[in-house]
């Protein structure tokens, strides 16, 4: 589970129409169809790499990730994460789906504010041939900014205590 800092695609999501309304027409704008959505986003990007777009996260909250992939042939329920440790990213079940496919839930820590891809492979445990890249995507905004509207399959799990200084009740000794 490598942590990976790279800027990710970004997708078009609002359209405004090019000409000006006329006089008691009421000005127009049009979404795509993908924000709609209010669930994780699971999309094939290649053969065996998958990408997991989970939205808008907050620093300093963990949080627990639902998502299915689709099925994979030769990757069956034997599966297992290979062992690279992740400080911001652990996937704590592999389960085969009910609709088919596997059911991975982990827990992600969001400590930096910005776009964040965090990677993790998936191995057959019965054939060496067999790996899967998944890329888990969030866009995580600063905790001063709001409170985000998390997606259909993340939910927080609790708050990592930051020490400040300036909020302290101590007071030393006089």
């Amino acid at each position: 589970m490598a942590a990976a800092k790279k800027s990710c695609a970004k997708a078009e999501g609002v359209h405004f129409t090019e000409k000006p309304p006329s006089a008691g027409a009421a000005s127009h704008v049009h979404f795509d169809e993908k924000l709609h959505e209010s669930v994780v986003m699971v999309t094939q990007e290649a053969v065996g790499k998958f990408m997991v777009k989970v939205g808008f996260l907050k620093t300093q909250h963990r949080y627990e990730i639902v998502f299915t992939l689709p099925e994979v042939p030769g990757l069956e329920k034997d599966v297992r994460a290979a062992p690279i440790p992740s400080p911001h990213l652990r996937l704590n079940s592999i389960r085969p789906a009910p609709g088919g496919g596997l059911e991975i839930t982990c827990e992600y820590l969001a400590l930096q504010e910005g776009v964040m891809c965090e990677e993790v492979k998936l191995l057959s445990e019965t054939n060496d041939q067999v790996s899967v890249r998944v890329t888990v995507h969030a866009r995580v905004m600063d905790r001063h900014h709001g409170t985000p509207m998390l997606l259909n399959g993340v939910r927080c799990i609790g708050m990592e205590l930051e020490y400040d200084s300036e909020q302290s009740d101590w007071q030393g000794f006089d």
